[in-house]
């Protein structure tokens, strides 16, 4: 399974560790991924995504549907 956010797209991005001196290291920085049951009522019943915490914000707000609507997405595209 990808570290990659089902309904955003997001992945681990790539950077410096930069010491008090100023020596640089390679480093990941991961987004903040979390596997969520999110219930659905308009079919009644719970999905398990895979989501990045902004994008569970976001459904919480809106509704996963209403959500996906709008990324252009159906739910067998994010369901794990």
């Amino acid at each position: 399974m990808p570290r990659q956010c089902a309904l955003t797209g997001k992945k681990p991005m790539s950077g410096n560790h930069v010491s008090h001196s100023k020596r640089r290291v390679r480093r990941v920085q991961n987004p903040n991924l979390q596997t969520k049951r999110i219930y659905v009522p308009e079919l009644g019943r719970f999905v398990r995504i895979k989501m990045s915490v902004r994008a569970l914000r976001t459904v919480n707000k809106k509704g996963l549907l209403n959500f996906l609507k709008g990324e252009g997405l159906t739910l067998k595209d994010v369901v794990s």
